[in-house]
């Protein structure tokens, strides 16, 4: 007798450190933007393994980019370099508009560990050893390594981790005159999220993005732009930082960067990057010709203008149809988002809101302390976001949650 979907979580539950809800559904394969489970139950992916599927489930071009990779070299040290891993620098480096050097890692909170020890590293020898402090956003996430997870908002809620890493402060998001107050000769970094994703799905606005930038010329200090969820197409221009007229002195990439696979990267101007010095950082697997030969075929289908316009175009339409619903409802109390990044605030628990678009066939996620959060592959057409809408109108209108 085959295993059941509950004997399957049943193991996981037995297997597992219990820091993810084990849910009901165990997948199994997925093409596109629908992914199916055990029972070959079919589900509209609106998480995306929280905005990583960039170019969808089983992209051919991936399959077949690894196919060819995997039987010429997967891995070699990080001394050695590959076609692969110089193409993809490029790519990234050309792509960025300002950006010169690049080191690849294998997550986001990598690439935001290395960004925060290169303005560190940059400040100490240009503004003095005592230029140690970073200011980062209430509401913010970047990420559970001890620097990055000092720089997100809820480590002041978890004191049973500390000691944190020190000279670290929070301003309020979207205000300039928080961030001034914070400021003095001891800092040497400002890192941001352009849309706070796990904050909620809260958008800046270009003025304070803008406002962050002057103030960091001002008073040279670092600006590190974390676009780790809302960059490589997420909100419809392949760096987020493009959609909000400015241009970061760092940049973490993850995520989308992939396709689905582990790989993240920060990039630099070289007047900062230039700051590192042999084997002052590091790491085993980053930049791997697997890895970056992934990143070569998902950023080349990410960057195409007909790829980034499918992006803005969708986005608007479900924002209209999930608007729309606002009007004919009183379950919704705000929408906010930019692209295929969405944050939906309704009545209803968010807990047994999730759990009843999952038994609709809908896959999505949580975002801050009440959000609906939708992330689909960005490959997503206009009849996936009328699918979208569709189950989402029928969980809330039933009314019963």
């Amino acid at each position: 007798m085959s295993e059941t979907s509950q004997d399957w979580k049943n193991r996981a539950i037995d297997a597992f450190m219990p820091l993810y809800s084990v849910k009901d559904v165990i997948l199994q394969r997925g093409k596109g933007c629908h992914v199916w489970d055990i029972d070959d139950k079919q589900y509209l992916d609106c998480i995306a393994g929280i905005a990583v599927m960039s170019v969808g489930h089983c992209n051919e071009r991936v399959i077949n980019a690894i196919k060819d990779q995997i039987e010429k070299m997967t891995m070699c040290s990080g001394s050695y370099q590959t076609e692969p891993k110089i193409m993809a620098a490029e790519m990234l480096i050309e792509l960025s508009g300002g950006m010169n050097q690049i080191f690849f890692t294998n997550s986001g909170t990598e690439a935001v560990e290395g960004s925060l020890k290169l303005a560190r590293k940059w400040a100490h020898v240009n503004k003095g050893e005592d230029c140690k402090e970073i200011i980062a956003f209430k509401n913010s996430f970047h990420g559970r390594t001890y620097g990055a997870v000092t720089c997100t908002y809820k480590s002041v809620k978890q004191p049973e981790f500390a000691p944190y890493l020190p000279g670290v402060h929070h301003a309020d998001f979207n205000d300039l005159e928080s961030v001034k107050s914070f400021i003095s000769d001891k800092t040497a970094a400002i890192i941001v999220e352009p849309v706070q994703g796990e904050g909620g799905i809260l958008p800046a606005t270009e003025e304070f993005m803008q406002g962050l930038r002057a103030l960091c010329d001002e008073h040279k200090i670092i600006m590190i732009s974390d676009d780790i969820q809302a960059g490589m197409g997420r909100i419809g221009t392949l760096f987020a930082y493009d959609a909000f007229g400015y241009k970061p002195d760092i940049v973490c990439l993850a995520k989308g960067l992939g396709g689905g696979f582990p790989v993240g990267a920060f990039l630099a101007k070289k007047e900062f990057s230039s700051a590192f010095k042999y084997g002052e950082h590091g790491s085993t697997y980053a930049g791997n010709p697997l890895m970056t030969r992934i990143v070569l075929e998902v950023v080349d289908q990410i960057r195409q203008p007909e790829f980034l316009q499918n992006v803005i175009d969708t986005g608007n339409y479900l924002m209209e149809g999930l608007h729309k619903l606002k009007t004919d409802t009183n379950s919704i109390e705000e929408i906010r988002g930019k692209g295929l990044m969405i944050g939906i605030d309704t009545v209803y628990d968010i807990g047994k809101l999730l759990s009843a678009l999952e038994d609709n066939g809908l896959l999505a996620t949580q975002a801050g302390a009440k959000s609906l959060r939708l992330t689909p592959p960005l490959v997503m057409s206009k009849t996936e976001a009328d699918e979208a809408i569709d189950k989402i109108a029928h969980v809330i209108q039933k009314g019963d949650l």
